[in-house]
């Protein structure tokens, strides 16, 4: 647990983060076949928060089953294989992250930065690989676009605008996160 150094002092000299992988280490020393954490980084500064992931990351990569509760989403997401949603003591969804995530890539979303939105736009309005476009807007890299794109992927569409000549500056996927999917689910419920 990275504590050693520490071994001689007392525990209310130890940082946060410190008594989190002291807590953690007391539960471990069973050796016990599920550990279940909440909210874990609570509280840690994102030296803490990185240190405790890790560990995370290792002891299930050592076989221990981790049940890890937490409304840091991203978190969870970058942590877990499989989650629940629960909302208002009821079950919402389950699964692995593309489970539970459901059909959120059948039509694939894209961010396009262009140097000329007019010239890109008549070339994805022509495009029968493109379902639907976005009005231009502002951007960090150019004007933006988003547009979604049907079952033969962005390549086609790629190919079209380059072929035209428009500078294509930046394409990135949009992913909903499971933040979007925890909201959606949860809101409205009584």
């Amino acid at each position: 647990m990275d504590l050693a150094g520490r071994a001689k002092d007392r525990v209310k000299t130890y940082s946060t983060g410190m008594k989190q992988r002291l807590a953690i280490a007391a539960a471990l020393l069973r050796e016990p076949e599920l550990l279940i954490l909440d909210e874990p980084t609570n509280g840690l500064d994102p030296g803490g928060m990185r240190d405790v992931r890790a560990l995370v990351r290792r002891l299930a990569g050592e076989g221990l089953t981790i049940f890890l509760s937490s409304h840091l989403l991203a978190e969870v997401e970058g942590l877990c294989n499989r989650v629940a949603v629960i909302g208002h003591g009821r079950l919402l969804a389950e699964g692995t992250i593309s489970e539970v995530m459901g059909d959120a890539g059948a039509s694939p979303e894209y961010r396009l930065a262009v140097g000329n939105a007019e010239d890109a736009l008549g070339v994805l309005r022509a495009s029968g690989s493109v379902l639907s476009v976005s009005e231009p807007a502002p951007g960090e890299l150019g004007e933006e676009i988003r547009l979604q794109v049907g079952p033969g992927g962005i390549g086609p569409v790629v190919r079209e605008l380059v072929a035209a000549g428009v500078e294509v500056r930046a394409l990135v996927p949009v992913r909903p996160s499971l933040e979007d999917l925890f909201l959606e689910l949860t809101e409205g419920e009584p």
